[in-house]
């Protein structure tokens, strides 16, 4: 499998349709394909099946979304892999 390491993507919508699974479902697409171009960006691939969602809305989180456009966000975790994979960390709201 090589060197691996972790990175973000993320999406951003309409709170008021946090319950409407067809429309999550389109932002956790997006997320996905977010953490896609960015892997791709920094010359690693993402491995396969290893995506894994968060939503987060103002309603019900601690987190702090002022400044997030819609302050519904979906965030998208992924492994990576490839050189320098293992260098690549997401963690807080960044790849580092």
């Amino acid at each position: 499998m090589g060197n691996t390491g972790t990175l973000f993507g993320w999406a951003f919508g309409d709170p008021a349709r946090e319950r409407d699974g067809g429309y999550v479902d389109g932002l956790q697409r997006e997320a996905l394909g977010n953490a896609r171009e960015t892997a791709k960006a920094k010359g690693v691939g993402v491995v396969a099946g290893s995506e894994v969602f968060t939503v987060l809305s103002a309603d019900d989180s601690l987190v702090e979304l002022d400044n997030a456009p819609g302050q519904l966000v979906v965030r998208c975790t992924v492994h990576v892999e490839g050189p320098g994979a293992e260098k690549l960390r997401a963690e807080g709201p960044m790849n580092g």
